[in-house]
Formats: structure tokens, sequence, C-alpha cells
């Protein structure tokens, strides 16, 4: 063989092997999209993580994307994990091999997903982190969210008030306490959590400091009050030791509970109730029907109302844009650093809710009716 039929062969060679390279080691269609025209993805298949049906608000948002994505004419993958990490995992896998052009995901564990979204990555596909930051990972385009340390700051807050440390306008009433308070914080595998606590803390450690707030347990550290999976059963246990343990004599008083998340304060306030302690101020957030009911019955003090409509409506029109070539509306491209990347984000804001303003905030504007909330369900 001559010396120029040698180098047909390699080059011929070399492009089979670079063809061969080109279509293996991926799922069909998996190379990544160009910006897609206006109109291209009419009719595509949205995949939506959704971490439980455990809490009311999860199902209300998985319903709440679905009607806004089908609303625009996209087809809807809605998958919830059952607060298993593997099951999201493999959830999402099934929704990029069955076509998804984007993804919206709400996470268990915000660590738990990086080969997932990296294979999505691979595709093309845009991926949307709902309400929770995924963390550790490139391959999460955008965060929809509500501002997350001013609803801690809102918990602490309301705490204060509800304790007449301060009063409705914000300002120091001049009260010294001592206060008794115990403190819980949300599951220490949701990146929210930690922002919750800090914000309320950084409006509750200056009267802890100056003695106004006493913390009996002396429980004061995210890891002691972090409650795993967010989870009612383990609230209440963790309740029930500290008060076996710190006022069982009866001779000090539990006066308020910081409380992230409103099935973590039913728990805590089924705990008070065995103990026959009168119900202490306990915040909360979600503004669930069961809670709401509490509330209206003075039972527990107050919780924070986050429309999540207005989430899924972001979420659903931020898809909308990728999906035809445009570029989602944020307000905020500094704060969510997840570890690799600051993702770009849009924050909604949040609302105390308590006794004084629910009817308002809650059944005037429609969120939920006055029947559902006496039923608590």
């Amino acid at each position: 063989m001559n010396a120029r039929k040698l180098m047909t062969v390699a080059a011929l060679t070399a492009a089979m092997a670079l063809t061969a390279a080109g279509c293996g080691g991926g799922r069909a269609g998996s190379a990544a999209q160009e910006t897609p025209a206006e109109g291209q993805n009419k009719g595509a298949l949205i995949g939506v993580a959704m971490p439980t049906k455990t809490s009311e608000r999860w199902i209300d948002d998985g319903n709440n994307v679905k009607s806004k994505l089908e609303g625009m004419g996209y087809k809807v993958d809605l998958q919830y994990a059952n607060d298993s990490v593997p099951q999201q995992q493999q959830q999402i896998e099934s929704m990029l091999n069955n076509g998804a052009k984007a993804l919206i995901v709400a996470s268990i564990d915000g660590t738990a997903l990086t080969q997932q979204l990296a294979d999505a990555g691979k595709d093309g596909v845009k991926v949307i982190a709902y309400d929770r930051l995924i963390n550790g990972t490139p391959d999460v385009d955008y965060y929809v969210t509500f501002d997350n340390q001013k609803v801690g700051v809102q918990q602490g807050t309301s705490l204060l008030t509800g304790l007449g440390i301060l009063d409705a306008d914000g300002k120091d009433t001049g009260k010294t306490g001592p206060f008794n308070i115990e403190l819980f914080a949300g599951s220490p595998d949701d990146n929210n959590a930690q922002f919750f606590f800090n914000g309320a803390m950084s409006v509750l450690q200056p009267y802890i400091d100056k003695g106004t707030l006493k913390v009996v347990s002396k429980q004061t550290s995210f890891s002691q009050v972090a409650i795993q999976q967010w989870k009612l059963e383990t609230a209440q246990a963790r309740m029930e030791t500290i008060l076996n343990g710190f006022y069982a004599k009866g001779d000090t008083k539990l006066d308020g509970v910081l409380s992230p998340y409103d099935g973590l304060s039913r728990g805590i306030l089924n705990a008070t109730k065995a103990a026959g302690i009168p119900n202490p101020v306990v915040t909360g957030q979600d503004a669930e029907k069961a809670s709401d009911k509490l509330i209206q019955e003075d039972v527990q003090y107050s919780t924070i109302f986050k429309d999540t409509s207005k989430l899924a409506g972001t979420a659903s029109t931020m898809v909308d844009a990728i999906l035809n070539g445009k570029t989602p509306e944020t307000n905020d491209t500094t704060t969510y650093n997840n570890k690799v990347k600051v993702v770009p984000a849009y924050l909604h804001e949040s609302v105390i809710i308590t006794k004084d303003n629910l009817q308002k905030e809650i059944i005037d504007s429609g969120y939920y009716t006055q029947a559902e909330i006496d039923k608590g369900e």
C-alpha cells in the first residue's frame, strides 16, 4: 500500500471514530440543545419533581405547577418521591429518559442530585430549583423561592411580638423577662433550614445575650435543634424530652418556642398539651390549614404565609421563557451560592400571619375558605 492510500485509510478511520464518539455514551437525543426558536418546544414534556405528599404545601405546589404548565400547552410529568432520595433520583432519570425538555425540582437532599443533573446538562435540559436550592453542581440554572433569610427574621420577630417584647410596630416595649424559650430548626439536608434559623437568630440572639430570653435547655446550635426531614413526630419527641428534662418540676414556665414549620409546630403543641402546659407562643410556616385552625383558636400563635401559587407561576414562566429562547426574569443574582456557582434567583415576599390578619390574608384572598380552615384539613 502506497503512502497516499495509507493517508486515505487513516483519514477514513479517524472520521469513523469521531462519528462513533458523537453517537455513543448517552441516551437518545442527548446532544446539547442549541438556543430554541420561539414555538419550537410547543407541547414539550416538563419534568416536575416534588419531595413528598406528607405536607399539604407540596401537594398544592405540584398541582399548581402542573396546572400552570398545562395552561401554557406543555405536557407534565409530576412525581412525588415520598421523602426518599433514591426514589427522587430514579424519577428524574425517568423524566430525562422520557424526553423532558426542562426540569423543575424541589429536592429532598440538596446535595444528592449531582449525577442526575449532570445527565440533564449533557442533554441540554435546563433545571430550575424550586424553593430548595440544589447544591454542589453547576447544572442548576435558576432558583425560585421566597426570601428565606427574611422568613426566618419574620419568625423570630413574631416570637418576640407574641411574648410582648416587641409591639405590633416592631418597637421594643422595654419588657426584660426573662422569658423561657426553646428553639427548633428544619431538616439539615434542606438548604433553606439554615437560612430560616440564621434569620430568626439574627433577631433573637441580642435578647438572649442580654437575658431577656433564656433558652432553658441551652440547646442553641443548629445541629442541636434541627429536625430531620421536618417530621412532626420527631419534633414532638424532642419537645417531650425537653419538657421532661427541664420543665417537669413545674417551677419553670415555658413561654415560647421558635418553630420554622407548621408541621413541627403541631408536634410541639401536642407535647405541651400532653404535659398540661398552657399554650406557649409558637411560630410556624406555610399557613397549613390545620395550623390556621389552631391560630384561629388561639393555640398556635403565628405562621409565615408564602403564596406558593406565585412560586408555581414564576417557575412555569421561567420554563416557558427558556424553551422559547428567552432569558427568564430574576431579582437576585448574588445571594444563592450553591458552592459551585451563584444561581440566579427570583424571590417572592412572605407575610406573618396571626389571628389578627388571618381572615384578610388567607381567607379574603381566596387561598383557603373559612370552611377549609374550620375543618383543618
